[in-house]
């Protein structure tokens, strides 16, 4: 399995920037797929997960209103749909795949990670 996340960039408070996640290999098996992010010297945090079958979602409580995560099977797709941004929000943004879990929260359920996009919010 590959993750490629792409779509980060620099943007202001208040803007709004899509991330992209294209999944490629055994995407067959996945159960889930989900963001997370890692700001400078703190740990990586889940932002939110969608299942692979179905329409479950579930999101960190600070990005709930602010953030959709949606999915194309077809494509092997996810996207982060990112509004309002805040400069909280500024960290290297993962995306992660498990297989038999769906829409967890739980990073040590993720068994694939793609590289990591860079999202810089300033105020």
């Amino acid at each position: 399995v590959q993750l490629q996340a792409s779509g980060g960039g620099s943007v202001q408070t208040g803007d709004s920037l899509k991330l992209s996640c294209a999944a490629s290999g055994r995407t067959a098996g996945f159960a889930g797929l989900a963001w997370f992010r890692q700001a400078p010297g703190k740990d990586r945090k889940f932002v939110a997960a969608i299942a692979w079958s179905g329409r479950s979602t579930y999101y960190e409580d600070s990005v709930k209103s602010r953030f959709t995560i949606s999915k194309d099977t077809d494509k092997n797709m996810i996207w982060l749909q990112m509004d309002n941004l805040e400069p909280e929000d500024t960290a290297v943004y993962y995306c992660a795949a498990n297989f038999g879990y769906g829409s967890t929260w739980y990073r040590s359920e993720y068994a694939y990670w793609g590289q990591g996009t860079q999202v810089t919010v300033s105020s």
